[in-house]
């Protein structure tokens, strides 16, 4: 009821609400994160430190712990700033400590604030608490995504001298990961001895960093030796095997992995077929008109079926103004529109049209994806007629 309340927008009732579960003893630890949430998406800024204070006095104490869930809470709903605004506001009644401030780091980070997060990093060096390894990696894989390769790097060299026995494999991997997609894969192979010296075995998603890094560097025999002495080879592996070729401009080869994996029980996700549909059509989609396999016209048919009359009006405009600069097709979006029962129809029709041409790379990625259809939509019939 309370979580209604708040959707509704109406604080002062959510508020006298509030003060009546707590008077009868009704507050849980639910209902507290869905009270905070509540009043710091509404801005209510002085409330939510209020709220604290209240708590207190329905007996639930000026706890660290509580703190953190809040924080967690917050940082999770996107609402870095306010939960950073609390932790500011309360410091004269509870203490932050290491989870707290890491909780931030982590909520600045994933926003892109590499400034706020270096602010709480700072505040909470100057406290005297160590940054947990999860805030260092977080704060390593952010420089990393900001181009920043030389401060992640000091970062890590930090850890490295300082605190070795903290780094598993999850700081590794963060390291080799960028440094193979950034062509430093004479550094990713430094990394990856050390790492083994230090007994730490690679996971798959490691190792199928490697075979990327591998592959964009066109060492393509020792990539595929790579994939050969991985004992049970993952998505990871092949994702990274994929686009490597991909990379290479070999489409054809790329999707013989795709057959493979799926021979093997490895089932391709939704970026598996975005990455061969990319590999095979171009990332602005396909280039002139085929008389025989007419893409833009299934796409634009399919478009207006499914009712998105403006996006098949945009997309007739991109494909009349072909000599322009026209942004990316979106394939996310395409494959989303077409998984349904009419989607499944679709793409058999469209394998077939492909395979007439001699397509069939093409064809066997698309038939694929509406097998994937067919039987989630038959799982989802199941499931509708055992409710009933």
């Amino acid at each position: 009821m309370l979580d209604v309340i708040g959707k509704s927008k109406n604080i002062d009732l959510f508020w006298k609400v509030l003060h009546e579960m707590g008077n009868k003893g009704l507050v849980t630890g639910k209902t507290w994160r869905i009270a905070l949430r509540t009043l710091a998406s509404a801005r209510e800024l002085k409330k939510c430190v209020e709220l604290f204070h209240l708590m207190n006095g329905f007996g639930w104490g000026y706890d660290v712990e509580v703190l953190n869930k809040g924080v967690e809470s917050l940082c999770e709903a996107k609402l870095v700033v306010e939960a950073e605004y609390v932790v500011r506001k309360m410091k004269d009644w509870i203490k932050a400590n290491k989870v707290t401030y890491g909780c931030l780091i982590s909520g600045f980070c994933d926003m892109g604030d590499l400034i706020e997060a270096s602010k709480v990093w700072n505040l909470m060096v100057d406290e005297g608490l160590e940054p947990g390894i999860d805030a260092v990696e977080k704060m390593m894989e952010t420089l990393f995504k900001n181009n920043r390769l030389d401060e992640a790097m000091k970062m890590f060299q930090m850890v490295r001298v300082k605190r070795i026995d903290d780094m598993g494999i999850s700081t590794y991997r963060i390291v080799i990961d960028w440094m193979c997609r950034k062509g430093e894969l004479g550094q990713a192979h430094v990394v990856f001895d050390e790492m083994q010296r230090r007994g730490i075995r690679a996971d798959n998603s490691t190792m199928g960093s490697l075979v990327y890094g591998l592959l964009a560097k066109g060492r393509v025999r020792e990539a595929y030796m790579v994939v050969e002495g991985i004992e049970k080879p993952d998505l990871s592996v092949y994702h990274g095997l994929i686009k490597g070729l991909l990379k290479l401009r070999k489409a054809s080869e790329a999707t013989q992995v795709f057959r493979e994996m799926i021979k093997k029980g490895c089932e391709p996700i939704m970026h598996t077929y975005i990455m061969l549909l990319q590999g095979h059509l171009g990332k602005r989609g396909r280039k002139g008109s085929d008389p025989l396999v007419n893409f833009d016209t299934i796409f634009v048919g399919g478009l207006i079926k499914a009712g998105k009359s403006l996006e098949a009006t945009k997309y007739v405009e991109r494909v009349m103004n072909r000599g322009l600069e026209v942004p990316r097709f979106n394939y996310n979006r395409f494959l989303h529109y077409y998984s349904n029962e009419e989607g499944v129809v679709m793409f058999e029709v469209m394998a077939k049209k492909l395979r007439e041409v001699g397509l069939f790379d093409l064809a066997d990625i698309l038939a694929r994806y509406g097998e994937k259809m067919a039987t989630r939509e038959r799982r989802r019939n199941r499931g509708i007629e055992s409710g009933q």
